[in-house]
């Protein structure tokens, strides 16, 4: 099937922004700052910085035309995130760049697009702007597109942003930028010493997030961070100052706006409470928003190795699923890790429309500690993506392709 002709126009791009932030600012004020009255909040507007000692500590807040506040509090939870981390880089920082937050400002959309960057915040951003009509090219340092995922995987995105006409430079640094003519003209060096020059309209920072804690004066409070700025904290979310605690970016851990959250409640229920609650990240899920998704949860094959587990794996292309046939969108692959003897489901890796909401479930068999043969045989609804564990589980004893629909 080739698909029916259709006719399109160009995206306004201003709109769209304009719409997007429409979207943002209705959801802060609902989500977040009109709770505050639910909640009995107090919300107090200023740039904070502890002050005091590590045995009473205090905020001093500043809050603009010399005035300033001091709160003295039983308990402190720093959530202060993390900022775009750019590499220190000849020339960068006169040259002029994006982030992943201001390249979502923009109210022209460029020509041309230099992304620097081939994991999540960069893979998404690069194909959204491919598809709205601009040229771009990733730039990334290591020698393939989402370089923490497995292998398999890689190779199905980086197949994706081919056939999209999207050009990728893996195993190449960013050597030194500078302005020229209006536009950003950057060298690249590769693995073998070699350089190359580009020129882009813009040029888009994506290498990364370090947290906010440069001038909270945390030295002062007894609270440590590591080499990259992060809160060090304990399984509790604890800080080495007994009365502070870190959640979220600013600590650390994975930097997904659900962990954040999760480890927020945390911390107000171990501060406040005294739960002594921990988090399991054992079937954490990732989701890399480009189209399709790249999704994962639990181990991969080196991970699981690395921990002295033997394992098993599969992979079910998408011309095996007969969603994808019905959606004439087979692109993708999906990789089932599994300990081999037992095997107990240890990871499930995915490119695929929907991998999100497949790898929430894939999540569920993974803590309740179920077996191929268990996913194999659950029940799973034709036609839709969640019936292809089902099918990767079958491919261990089976050949799918030989399989009639919905064998079970």
């Amino acid at each position: 099937f080739p698909g029916l002709a259709g006719a399109g126009t160009p995206v306004d791009f201003a709109e769209l922004i304009a719409g997007k932030n429409a979207l943002v600012d209705h959801l802060r004020g609902a989500k977040y700052l009109d709770l505050a009255a639910d909640y009995g909040w107090e919300i107090v507007s200023g740039t904070a910085v502890f002050a005091g000692t590590t045995d009473a500590p205090v905020l001093r807040v500043e809050q603009g035309a010399g005035g300033s506040r001091v709160i003295d509090a039983d308990q402190y939870l720093i959530a202060t995130g993390a900022a775009p981390w750019a590499p220190p880089t000849d020339g960068l920082a006169d040259v002029g760049y994006l982030t992943s937050t201001t390249a979502m400002e923009l109210d022209v959309l460029p020509g041309s697009l230099i992304v620097v960057g081939g994991n999540a915040i960069g893979l998404e951003q690069a194909q959204l702007f491919a598809r709205l009509g601009t040229r771009v090219t990733v730039i990334e340092a290591l020698e393939r597109l989402a370089p923490f995922e497995e292998p398999e995987i890689s190779r199905a995105i980086e197949q994706v942003f081919a056939d999209e006409a999207i050009t990728v430079l893996t195993g190449a640094t960013l050597d030194k930028a500078l302005a020229e003519g209006g536009e950003k003209l950057v060298t690249v060096r590769t693995a073998d010493g070699a350089t190359t020059e580009l020129r882009s309209a813009q040029l888009l920072i994506a290498t990364g997030r370090r947290p906010n804690t440069p001038g909270l004066n945390l030295v002062a409070v007894g609270v440590r961070t590591d080499d990259r700025g992060a809160v060090v904290v304990d399984a509790h979310q604890r800080s080495s100052n007994p009365r502070i605690w870190a959640a979220g970016d600013v600590a650390g851990g994975p930097q997904f706006v659900y962990v954040a959250a999760a480890q927020g409640t945390l911390a107000a229920d171990n501060a406040l409470g005294h739960a002594g609650r921990t988090l399991d990240y054992t079937a954490l899920p990732r989701v890399t928003f480009t189209s399709p998704a790249i999704a994962a949860v639990g181990h991969t094959d080196a991970q699981a190795t690395a921990a002295g587990i033997r394992t098993e794996s599969r992979l079910l292309t998408g011309a095996s699923v007969p969603r994808a046939l019905v959606n004439r969108d087979t692109r993708g692959v999906v990789k089932l890790v599994a300990e081999a003897g037992t095997g107990r489901v240890l990871g499930v890796h995915a490119v695929a429309e929907g991998a999100g909401d497949l790898i929430t479930a894939a999540g569920y068999a993974i803590t309740a500690g179920m077996t191929l043969d268990q996913l194999a045989r659950t029940w799973a609804p034709y036609l839709t993506m969640a019936e292809t564990l089902k099918l990767t589980a079958q491919t261990f004893t089976a050949d799918v392709t030989k399989l009639s629909c919905c064998a079970g």
